[in-house]
């Protein structure tokens, strides 16, 4: 049976492109060196696919930021206020990606959004009235071109048109329809580009299939391909989905003149059903999606095979492939030194699925029972050591109702809060996290490296939350934030000291540009050792009178934000997670800290992607799972949390009902547009929405700032609305940070005047 992957990660085995891409940012290297550290990307990939005996190997999988802007910029869909920089045509494509602020001008960075169910960011493409299509094919024949002379006859991928419609932005009067012309004519000359090419076959991405789809989004789907399939000629056609399955549009997918199919068996909950209800095309092949793409378990080989065998009983012509791009997986396990044997064995990262895709390729037509791979697969699923905790599942089980909701109603709680903490009009805070500085990240690596002792490491944090404590007075910021410093990532640190969570060394998977993140794995039920975060926050509230926030992660965050145990639910996982957040919160709060931050940054990361399963299937447990987080909290006690870059407009009554007393939300990239929600759902939670966007380097105005905090207060009531950046500081330089914050104080303090005797 023949091997296909639908794309890999592209940061490099130990994150090569993320700090070259960051060098030519500080403009530390040329543009030729940039490109040849990509190059050996490419290369090393390419070449390790090869030898793992793959037969469909993703060309055009690689991106310097996101594919999906990729395909925006080479089809030629950039707003005029970026081509108006005249930049070279890889500053104008960062300048898309993160903004741009120079003697060229001054733009904001597109919107960018969660791809999907997973932790990736993608860039929004944009049209607008200037919009002009047309595909600019220099960049892909140079990768074609570069993939043939390593002997590679791959198989080129692109965002599928239908994808790329239902994910953009447009701007004005502006919609989809404008543009159908103009995107299947650019489409086609893909098409006859790849026929020239002599390239066998074209992967065309459409995960937006899976969603709920309307008569209008499958007739805009059926007009796409009708058109662009009219130059197909000698090309063969594979529509790839993933991420769920494809029923409302099974049927038409299967009459379109293509010649693959790719369908997700990992995620896609009817995709068995739909084919052998509905059957498959005889002239088609059948991608099979069973090698998961987004976890790092192994493969079952035994129900994998059996499905196998099912699919072919019914004549069906398939290509094993992954269920989704390996993007979503760390590069391999060969840098995994400390990581015990009898844990790494039941992981699979990128390079190891290859392994089992080539494994299962072989395995089908032979009697497996008796081969010593498939033994040694089937052994893993009865080999589960450390795993189970009594105590942790009595205490979850012993869990009543009561304990899923605060006492205290919300609007006692507020005016309890507004006399304990006396706080000014439009109260200024930040998000957690100040920047860390290459001076912080080398003593953390002096410290695991032993060349510093404990006692030196804690006295240098101490030092940077006093300087940080003191620049926020300085500032003259409301509510203080105690900077983050110890923490590596805001999983990753709570992982690291939770029972039941193993760790990684460079694991490192990217989350979006050159964001690499490494995700813990839920390895058994999960308990708090001790506390985790009392003593920095305590020592932070000792150096002010100003309120001091506990900054904690959320439960639904680290479970989203880790690689998820499969041997029990989600759910259950989350609520371990959440019991153990919960004796953080009320060891804060004995201990004097009276403003806690819980953050849910993923919260819409792992909803599903079709409606009808949100509050069954998802919501019905996630939204109790954080107020069991907070419940046993005084009602003086100010519970906070915070969301980005997802779109949070269709979920605002879930949200309200967190019974939070203040969330925080990105809102700057998408233009403000949750506060329309907010006010049709008449949000009750006082909110913060985001005044500027801090994934960009760029230094927000006092005017931008002020001019935010105005379309602000035209959709909530100035007691409801407090002012902080979109997301922690984490990322960003010292002297931006302290230059952005200065004008938002600024901006606030104006607002204040205008708004004098409000409140």
């Amino acid at each position: 049976m023949k091997t296909s992957l639908i794309g890999y990660p592209r940061v490099g085995r130990l994150r090569e492109l993320k700090f070259a891409t960051e060098k030519y940012f500080r403009q530390e290297i040329t543009v030729d060196e940039l490109e040849a550290t990509a190059q050996a990307i490419r290369k090393d990939q390419w070449l390790k696919q090869a030898q793992a005996g793959i037969d469909f190997i993703p060309v055009n999988d690689f991106s310097y930021y996101d594919n999906l802007l990729d395909a925006a910029f080479q089809l030629n869909i950039i707003p005029k206020r970026y081509q108006e920089l005249e930049l070279s045509d890889l500053d104008t494509y960062f300048a898309l990606a993160k903004g741009y602020q120079g003697p060229a001008g001054d733009v904001k960075a597109l919107a960018m959004k969660k791809w999907f169910n997973t932790n990736y960011h993608y860039i929004v493409p944009e049209f607008d009235k200037d919009t002009e299509i047309r595909f600019h094919t220099e960049r892909l024949k140079a990768i074609i071109e570069e993939a043939k002379a390593l002997k590679i006859s791959g198989k080129v991928v692109f965002p599928g048109p239908f994808t790329l419609l239902k994910l953009s932005r447009y701007r004005g009067q502006s919609q989809a329809q404008d543009f159908l012309t103009g995107l299947i004519t650019a489409y086609q000359d893909l098409v006859k580009l790849l026929n020239t090419e002599a390239i066998q076959w074209l992967q065309l991405d459409e995960p937006y299939l899976v969603h709920d789809l309307t008569h209008e989004d499958i007739k805009l789907f059926k007009d796409l391909y009708q058109g662009l399939l009219s130059q197909k000629d000698q090309l063969k056609v594979l529509v790839n989905t993933y991420f769920g399955d494809v029923r409302d549009v099974y049927q038409e997918l299967t009459n379109l003149a293509i010649d693959g199919i790719g369908l997700d068996f990992i995620e896609g909950k009817k995709s068995q059903e739909l084919v052998e209800h509905y059957g498959f095309p005889k002239d088609k092949t059948l991608f099979l999606g069973l090698v998961n793409g987004k976890n790092i378990w192994r493969n079952n080989y035994q129900s994998s095979l059996a499905l196998i065998k099912d699919l072919k009983s019914q004549g069906i012509d398939l290509v094993l492939s992954t269920s989704c791009s390996l993007l979503h997986v760390p590069y391999s396990l060969e840098n995994e030194s400390a990581l015990a044997e009898k844990y790494q064995k039941h992981f699979a990262f990128a390079e190891e699925k290859l392994g089992e895709l080539n494994d299962l390729s072989q395995l089908i037509d032979t009697d497996f029972h008796n081969d010593p791979r498939f033994q040694a697969n089937q052994a893993l699923f009865t080999d589960r050591p450390d795993s189970y905790d009594p105590k942790v599942q009595e205490r979850l089980a012993a869990i009543p109702q009561t304990a899923y909701q605060r006492s205290i109603p919300f609007d006692e709680r507020e005016k309890a809060q507004k006399a304990f903490f006396n706080l000014p009009l439009f109260p200024t805070t930040t998000i957690g996290s100040f920047p860390q500085t290459k001076e912080v990240k080398l003593k953390r690596k002096a410290f695991k490296n032993g060349e510093i002792s404990q006692a030196d490491y804690q006295n240098f944090l101490k030092e940077k939350i006093k300087d940080t404590v003191h620049l926020q007075e300085e500032l003259g910021l409301d509510v203080l934030v105690h900077g983050e410093f110890e923490r590596n990532d805001m999983v990753e640190y709570f992982g690291e000291q939770l029972n039941g969570v193993l760790f990684t060394e460079k694991a490192w998977v990217q989350s979006y540009g050159t964001r690499c993140v490494k995700p813990p794995i839920i390895w058994g039920d999960v308990s708090r050792a001790q506390s985790m975060t009392v003593s920095w926050s305590v020592y932070a509230q000792s150096l002010t009178r100003k309120p001091m926030k506990g900054m904690l992660t959320g439960p639904v965050t680290i479970l989203n934000w880790s690689f998820p145990r499969e041997d029990i639910s989600v759910k259950e996982s989350t609520l371990q997670l959440a019991l153990a957040i919960r004796d953080e919160v009320l060891d804060l709060e004995a201990n004097g800290i009276r403003i806690i931050q819980v953050d849910e940054a993923a919260l819409r990361e792992k909803l599903p992607l079709r409606q009808s399963d949100w509050y069954t299937e998802y919501l019905d447990w996630a939204i109790p799972a954080f107020r069991l987080v907070h419940s046993g909290c005084h009602k003086e006690t100010q519970i906070h949390t915070h969301m980005c870059y997802s779109e949070f407009t269709d979920i605002i009554p879930a949200i309200d009902a967190m019974d939070a007393d203040v969330i925080t939300f990105e809102a700057s990239r998408s233009n403000l547009e949750i506060l329309d929600s907010l006010k049709e759902n008449h949000f009750t939670t006082e909110v913060g929405p985001g005044v500027y966007d801090i994934h960009s380097p760029r230094i927000p105005s006092v005017g931008e700032i002020k001019e935010a905090l105005d379309k602000m207060l035209e959709k909530v009531k100035p007691e409801k609305l407090w002012v902080n950046p979109d997301c922690g500081l984490k990322t960003r330089g010292e002297k931006e940070t302290q230059a952005s914050l200065k004008h938002l104080v600024q901006a606030t303090k104006e607002l204040r005047h205008e708004n004098q005797g409000i409140v």
